[in-house]
C-alpha cells in the first residue's frame, strides 16, 4: 500500500501530478529513486516543470463526418506560435478534434481519459509525451461537438486561428460555408435576441438610457431613444440580427429563411482569446540566451 505522504513527497519532487506518482510508485513497490526515473523517462516529470508556462499560441481544428452529421471543433494551446506551426503538433490537435467527434466525451477531463486512436494511451499520455518531445508546455483547452438531423458545418480560418462550428436544422453546404464565414468575421455572441440573458440587456438598455439624458434629453424621450437604439445592440450581438457580411443590404436572418434554412446553433473559437498572453521583447529574449 503506497502512502499518501509517499505521494506527495514525489509529487513535490518531481512536480508530477498525484495519480501519475501514485502509479510509478505502486509500479516500483515504493522506491523513490526508480519511480522518480520512470517519470523521466515517461517524460512526466519533464512535463510537469513545464505545465506553469503560458501556453496562449496554439491552434484550433474541426472535424466533420463524412455525412456531416456530426463535427466538432477544439482549442489546443501551446507557448510560441512556432510550436503551432510543427507538424507533429497540427496532428495531434486534428486527432483530438477526430477523437472528440466520434467518442462524445462528456468533459474535458473524460476527453484526457479517452484512448488515443489504437495505440493503447489515452489522450493525456500522448500529451504528455508531446509536451516532453516538442518542448513547450501545452494543453487542451475546450471543445465543442455538434450532433445533426440536418447538417454540420465547419470552417477554419487564417490557419487554425478561428474556428466555427454550425448546426443547420435545414440548408445546403453552399450557405453553410457562408454563415460559417460570417460567424468567423463579424464575431456574434448569440443565435438569436431570445438567447440574449435578460440580466444582458438590461444592462444595455440603463446605459443607453444614461446616454441619452446626458444628451439633455427627457427621460420619456429618453425611452423612446433606447427603443430605436437597442436594435443596434442586438445586430452587433446576434447572428440573425447581423448585416451579411457579403451583401450589407440583406440580414442574416432574412437570408437564412428566404434560402429555406434553419440554424439551431454554433460554436466560435478564437486561438487564445481571454488567456494571458506572453510578454517578451526580442532583447531580452537575447539576453536570456546568453545568460
Amino acid at each position: 500500500m503506497i502512502s499518501a505522504e509517499l505521494v506527495k513527497e514525489l509529487r513535490e519532487k518531481t512536480g508530477a501530478g498525484m495519480m501519475d506518482c501514485k502509479k510509478v510508485l505502486t509500479e516500483t513497490d515504493g522506491d523513490m529513486e526508480k519511480a522518480a526515473e520512470l517519470l523521466r523517462e515517461r517524460g512526466i516529470a519533464k512535463a510537469a516543470k513545464k505545465s506553469g508556462r503560458i501556453a496562449a499560441e496554439g491552434l484550433v481544428a474541426s472535424y466533420i463526418s463524412e455525412d456531416k452529421k456530426v463535427g466538432s471543433i477544439v482549442e489546443v494551446n501551446a507557448e510560441t506560435d512556432f510550436v503551432a506551426k510543427n507538424t507533429e503538433f497540427k496532428e495531434f490537435v486534428n486527432d483530438v478534434a477526430e477523437i472528440v467527434a466520434k467518442t462524445n466525451p462528456s468533459s474535458l477531463e473524460a476527453l484526457l481519459e479517452t484512448s488515443y486512436k489504437d495505440l493503447g494511451k489515452t489522450v493525456k499520455e500522448v500529451l504528455t509525451e508531446k509536451i516532453a518531445t516538442i518542448g513547450e508546455n501545452m494543453s487542451i483547452r475546450r471543445f465543442e461537438r455538434f450532433e445533426s438531423k440536418g447538417l454540420i458545418e465547419s470552417y477554419i480560418h487564417g490557419d487554425g486561428k478561428i474556428a466555427v462550428l454550425v448546426d443547420f436544422e435545414k440548408g445546403e453546404q453552399v450557405l453553410a460555408k457562408d454563415v460559417c464565414m460570417q460567424i468567423a468575421a463579424a464575431r456574434p455572441e448569440y443565435l438569436n435576441r431570445e438567447a440574449v440573458p435578460e440580466d444582458r440587456v438590461k444592462k444595455e438598455m440603463e446605459i443607453l438610457k444614461a446616454q441619452a439624458m446626458n444628451e439633455g434629453k427627457p427621460a420619456e424621450i429618453a425611452e423612446k431613444m433606447v427603443a430605436g437604439r437597442i436594435g443596434k445592440f442586438y445586430s452587433e450581438i446576434c447572428l440573425l440580427d447581423q448585416e451579411f457580411v457579403k451583401d450589407p443590404s440583406v440580414k442574416v436572418g432574412d437570408l437564412i429563411k428566404n434560402k429555406g434554412a434553419e440554424i439551431n446553433r454554433f460554436a466560435r473559437f478564437e486561438k487564445g482569446e481571454g488567456l494571458e498572453k506572453r510578454e517578451e521583447n526580442f532583447a531580452e529574449e537575447v539576453m536570456k540566451q546568453l545568460q
